[in-house]
């Protein structure tokens, strides 16, 4: 199937309508988490921008120019990329997602400034997610923690 949106990398005036995506994202979870928890994966403006100063974002836009994806990774170490705030908006989830195409492009700007490995954390609230990682070829690695009250796993893939 042809795509209808592209990925390009995200840009100071890209943060109010990534912090859209966000919160459109992951709205349904919200009673599932702490206010601090929410207010963590639902950034502020102000935290996105920050965000990219310390990471690569990229934003997946549709044929009307709005944002529908997004997802930030950075450098860690001289093997390890590290993914943080992936986020498509509930009606492109699924079937035509760009949610494999935002990974992709992650894959190959981390291999391109030589990682070996990708990792990623998320909660154990979030099933689907978890599942969608694992068919991407994401394995949990075994490291749990908390997060602001939920477990969170963290899961690796080698690239």
């Amino acid at each position: 199937m042809e795509r209808d949106y592209l990925i390009r990398r995200a840009q100071i005036k890209d943060a109010n309508e990534i912090c859209g995506v966000l919160l459109n994202a992951f709205e349904e979870f919200r009673h599932f988490y702490t206010p601090e928890g929410f207010n963590d994966t639902v950034m502020s403006v102000k935290a996105v921008i920050e965000r990219m100063k310390e990471m690569k974002l990229y934003v997946a836009i549709n044929q009307t120019k709005k944002i529908i994806g997004t997802i930030g990774w950075q450098k860690v170490n001289i093997k390890e990329g590290h993914i943080r705030g992936m986020a498509v908006i509930p009606n492109r989830q699924g079937k035509n997602s760009p949610a494999t195409a935002l990974l992709q492009i992650v894959e190959e700007d981390a291999r391109s400034e030589g990682c070996t490995l990708l990792t990623l954390d998320t909660t154990s609230i979030l099933e689907r997610a978890q599942n969608f990682y694992r068919k991407c070829g994401f394995k949990k690695t075994g490291k749990t923690g908390n997060f602001f009250g939920s477990t969170i796993y963290e899961f690796a893939k080698e690239i």
